[in-house]
């Protein structure tokens, strides 16, 4: 089973604090943690760890921490054929990883010139495919070449390319942040059928099936016309980075092993939680085992 992952590579720096920094003031810190990043990266770093066929399509600086990035992810076992090293610096993220509350602050800076050509192809036949809705002409053409293909979207922001390529893709897992751009309803956790009437305003313009994700609360799909909310777990979140590339990547790992879409979302739930107990993105990837065998006290 071949799965491709197409999408965004950076170079991750995590800087844990106990509270979040006041303006204008210095702080000292023990640690920092350093590791590739990025949705589709984190996605198909943690598909090899759970010891899938992995191919990563992606661009990345000739730079020292492009370097890094593929070194990390060829040590894993992914395929890396298909990546795109462009003479500019890689793409960075500076994390604020806030330990008091469990939540980061992200500042990223992307080079201009930091995607596919326009002529890019990729020959690959993969079984599965996973987009993060960047690199729009490479992704379309690659969804529109795999008719048979299993195509799976991480529609994470609302913007244009991801909405088009949800068009061709069998499974839209959008995040509250998405639904509540392409709906213009701010909805609240407290109100369910608010939430239904975002999720039916979507669907209706696509033919994959939609999953919500819904933070601490878990996820929302419709299975024979009735709507499900598969419920998150109970922990401590200490850093949330990476939390929802790795439900994406557990996501993909169960509908490609034949998993059926609610056992999935419980799984991917699960996977996504576990990871926000520890700092950084790849340190914090659970193995398939313990989400398999996790049972809450």
């Amino acid at each position: 089973m071949k799965i491709l992952c197409l999408g965004q590579s950076a170079y991750d720096i995590t800087i844990p604090v106990d509270s979040y920094p006041v303006e204008n003031k210095k702080i000292k810190v023990k640690d920092i943690y350093e590791c590739g990043g990025g949705a589709a990266n984190n996605a198909a770093y943690l598909l090899a760890k759970w010891h899938n066929e992995v191919y990563f399509a992606t661009s990345i600086g000739t730079d020292d921490y492009g370097r890094k990035i593929k070194k990390e992810l060829e040590d894993i076992g992914i395929n890396m054929d298909y990546v795109n090293e462009v003479n500019a610096k890689s793409t960075t993220s500076y994390i604020i990883a806030n330990r008091s509350n469990g939540t980061r602050t992200i500042v990223t800076h992307k080079e201009s010139d930091m995607h596919f050509d326009e002529d890019a192809e990729i020959s690959l036949k993969p079984d599965v495919i996973l987009f993060d809705g960047n690199d729009l002409n490479l992704a379309l053409k690659v969804a529109k070449s795999n008719p048979n293909a299993i195509k799976i979207i991480d529609a994470g922001s609302y913007k244009e390319a991801t909405k088009e390529l949800s068009k061709y893709c069998d499974y839209i897992v959008c995040s509250n942040d998405f639904a509540r751009d392409y709906t213009g309803i701010n909805f609240d956790y407290d109100n369910l059928d608010n939430i239904y009437e975002v999720y039916d305003k979507i669907a209706k313009d696509y033919n994959g099936k939609l999953i919500i994700t819904l933070e601490h609360l878990g996820s929302l799909t419709k299975v024979d016309n009735e709507f499900r909310l598969i419920p998150s777990i109970n922990v401590k979140s200490v850093d949330s980075t990476g939390a929802g590339d790795i439900y994406h990547g557990a996501f993909t790992h169960f509908i490609a092993n034949g998993y059926n879409i609610l056992d999935t979302m419980r799984y991917a739930n699960i996977a996504g939680a576990l990871s926000v107990k520890k700092i950084g993105s790849k340190n914090s990837m659970p193995n398939l085992e313990d989400v398999i065998n996790y049972h809450e006290l």
